[in-house]
């Protein structure tokens, strides 16, 4: 028995979307040629403005900020983490008065702006500009991750925790054990997500004064005028793309390993007499 989420498209519908898409295309290419046609007036395109990518020093600055983006990302995410699954557990505690507290920090800190986070770790704390931005990505993420672990407890199965419970876990338990390592495997998509969007945040650190990447390419821009901010900050861009890119896929092939160990940790058990499988 098969069943029909759509109606299959018809040769008018086909004909429809066809014309969609090809309207869509040429839309985009006119766009894309217009930006380029301005771009080219303003001698942006000009050999003079991308020589300064062959001045060593230029790399080196860049390499720095890149070096101090990755380092505080990788800090910011290892800490926040474990502390999201802790506040995961905390959250969905069986206690009220873990249970009710933590709600409500998590709600402040999901609030919060990821600057004032920094600036007020800075002032208050008077701690160095690595410390602000790592403190403020990490409060900030940490109530992030563990919103989305809670979302992917509460939609497993209920039967994953009665099990759990009726094999003698406790509540502690039967959380740990069962239902966070396959909440995690199902939300890892939007686990991903959120540290793109972790590495990405660590720019506000040019308020603080954190010599990241953004940080470095201003810099440049403001030494070598304003007739190469353009071609600084499209190589930067270019450059935080292509981490995140890394960054996600580096996220699917653990996924992948992950469900193929998954799918072959299935045993097979002999029921009725009848040998198990080989």
């Amino acid at each position: 028995m098969s069943s029909v989420l759509y109606d299959v498209p018809g040769p008018k519908a086909r004909r429809v979307s066809l014309i969609g898409s090809i309207i869509g295309v040429i839309a985009i290419a006119g766009l894309l040629w217009w930006s380029i046609s301005i771009l080219a007036q303003q001698g942006i395109f000009e050999p003079e403005r991308w020589a300064v990518f062959q001045i060593p020093d230029v790399w080196v600055l860049i390499g720095n900020g890149i070096g101090a983006t990755l380092t505080a990302a990788a800090v910011a995410a290892v800490i926040a983490f474990p502390l999201g699954l802790v506040l995961c557990l905390m959250r969905i505690s069986d206690v009220a008065w873990i249970r009710i507290p933590t709600r409500i920090v998590l709600e402040f800190l999901r609030g919060m702006p990821v600057v004032l986070m920094m600036l007020f770790v800075l002032l208050v704390f008077a701690t160095s500009s690595f410390m602000a931005v790592v403190a403020g990505l990490v409060l900030y993420n940490s109530a992030i991750f563990a919103e989305i672990i809670r979302a992917g407890v509460q939609s497993l199965p209920k039967g994953q925790r009665e099990a759990g419970l009726a094999i003698g876990l406790t509540s502690f338990q039967s959380r740990l054990t069962i239902e966070l390592p396959q909440a995690i495997r199902r939300m890892l998509p939007s686990l991903v997500a959120q540290l793109v969007v972790l590495l990405k945040d660590t720019s506000l650190g040019y308020i603080v004064a954190y010599g990241e990447l953004l940080r470095a390419v201003q810099v440049m821009a403001d030494f070598l005028g304003p007739q190469y901010l353009f071609p600084v900050f499209f190589v930067a861009a270019a450059i935080y793309i292509a981490i995140d890119l890394a960054v996600s896929r580096l996220a699917i092939w653990l996924e992948r390993r992950g469900s193929r160990r998954a799918a072959g940790g299935v045993a097979h058990v002999p029921v009725a007499g009848i040998p198990a499988a080989k």
